[in-house]
């Protein structure tokens, strides 16, 4: 008994020295992160680049559905492209400027002098979401006003996406009034209609492919470096390197109709509720183990206390607190898995008449390490028990496989995450999982190198007005975007 307690007890020091040599030893930044440094980018003035995205914000250039803008409604979008020629003229003389087929989108080519270096495509959009009715006036500024009030710019795009636009062409033209001359073919593609559907970035990029034009990299919106984080509790910078997949199914339960005086036990609506039910307490399978999120595991665990850092670092043994932990919040398990969403319920059409067709629309924002014919899979076997049920593609019947993960091993990664540090103070940057839709997702038809980071610095208060009440960006924001695109642009044309 005795030689056996003695050998429990070794075991259990073997134990404690492996979790905490692992504990120490854990975390940090993706491998083989190219260090760059940054070249110093031309005079911007973020005070009147801020002027210039309130004039921007002014422009009505709201999409509602599929298809906009429509046929006499495109004034605004031409408005806004005519202002932005005025505003910018050096760089417009410098590139040349087409129109999209199909739409509004603009596709920019400032031409560079080696055409054996692959382009560098830059992206923005110009439409934004609308206000909802009866919240105008609970905005600090006017939502199309683009008032600066303490600082901030206020106005619906703010975020999302004219102070990226804005900050692109105010790189861009200080570039040019400053004599730059790129080696690499700048392209610079604004989307029209990306809030609704990206139609106009679909095509953009179809036109690049049908001219077999590869850019060593894609840029556009998505992340920032966040402040007071819900993941470390500090300042992080996020860089996107991937983005979720789109998927929408109905469900239909089918059963006998009749009078609610008289009704059966499993009625259409019951079932369709007992369905819903089994997707919401069968979610999909969380791996912690694959890029991005085991990348951003190891740089977060850096910035945790002890007890969660040894978690991280030894998932072998628990791994299932750390996945636990980090579902616990929306916004964490979005970050690790395929989310399940019901979302449009439909059923009778009056309230003492049963159902004969209960339909839902289920939404799933598709993570990386699963594909579309695998979510449905899942959803056909979580409900084959369920009587009556039917599955078929929603919405417009249109689904999205989740976007390729791009390398942090290049000198674009390696670009992106020296802007990060430099705009944060030198905080820690991750490589992260987008889990919403940009225009971006079309750009891997083209290039296998494609990233989602606006240079900015936000916090809370800042990320509850995307899409919302009080959308803002700060003076100081509008500076840093002007001055770190003109940074990526002039580090990814110099020789490495």
């Amino acid at each position: 008994m005795k030689q056996l307690l003695m050998g429990l007890g070794a075991l259990f020091l073997i134990l404690v020295a492996v979790l905490l040599v692992r504990t120490f030893t854990f975390g940090g930044a993706p491998a083989n992160v190219q260090q760059v440094e940054l070249p110093e980018p031309p005079a911007i003035s973020a005070e009147a680049a801020a002027q210039n995205l309130s004039r921007a914000i002014q422009f009505r250039t709201i999409t509602l559905s599929s298809g906009d803008p429509r046929p006499g409604q495109e004034g605004p979008w031409l408005e806004l492209q005519a202002w932005l020629e005025e505003t910018y003229p050096a760089f417009h003389a410098a590139a040349d400027k087409e129109t999209v087929p199909g739409g509004y989108t603009v596709l920019y080519t400032w031409e560079g002098s080696d055409a054996s270096l692959d382009p560098i495509l830059l992206m923005a959009h110009q439409d934004v979401v609308p206000v909802n009715i009866g919240t105008e006036g609970d905005w600090t500024g006017a939502p199309f006003a683009g008032e600066i009030i303490d600082g901030y710019v206020y106005g619906r795009g703010a975020m999302d996406d004219k102070g990226s636009l804005v900050g692109l062409m105010e790189a861009l033209d200080a570039l040019a009034r400053d004599g730059f001359a790129p080696r690499r073919t700048i392209l610079l593609q604004l989307g029209h209609d990306e809030e609704v559907s990206g139609s106009g970035a679909e095509a953009g990029i179809a036109l690049l492919k049908s001219r077999r034009i590869s850019p060593v990299m894609a840029l556009d919106e998505g992340f920032m470096v966040v402040e007071d984080n819900p993941v470390t509790g500090g300042t992080l910078g996020l860089i996107g390197v991937a983005e979720k997949g789109y998927l929408t199914i109905r469900l239909t339960a089918l059963a006998e109709g009749g009078h609610s005086s008289a009704p059966p036990r499993d009625s259409a609506t019951v079932r369709l509720s007992r369905a819903l039910v089994a997707l919401d307490e069968n979610q999909m399978a969380a791996d912690l183990s694959k890029a991005p999120t085991s990348d951003m595991i190891r740089v977060v665990s850096q910035e945790m206390g002890f007890v969660n850092r040894m978690a991280i670092a030894n998932q072998w043994l628990l791994g299932g607190l750390v996945e636990s932990g980090l579902a616990a919040s929306p916004q964490g398990n979005a970050m690790i898995r395929t989310t399940t969403a019901p979302t449009m319920l439909v059923g009778s059409a009056k309230e003492n008449v049963l159902a004969q067709r209960a339909t839902a629309m289920v939404n799933f924002r598709v993570h990386p390490n699963n594909t579309v014919e695998e979510v449905l899979q899942h959803v056909r076997d979580v409900t084959a028990d369920i009587e009556g049920i039917e599955i078929e593609l929603g919405g417009d019947g249109i689904a999205s496989e989740p976007s390729p993960v791009s390398s942090t091993q290049n000198r674009a990664y390696g670009v992106l995450a020296a802007v990060a540090a430099e705009i944060s103070g030198g905080a820690p940057s991750t490589p992260a999982l987008v889990i919403g839709a940009t225009d971006a997702r079309y750009a891997s038809a083209i290039t296998k190198d494609v990233y989602r980071f606006a240079p900015s610095v936000v916090g809370p208060a800042d990320l509850a007005g995307f899409h919302g009440t009080n959308e803002r960006l700060s003076v100081e924001n509008m500076g840093r975007l002007a001055r770190s695109y003109a940074q990526i642009i002039m580090a990814m044309d110099a020789p490495e």
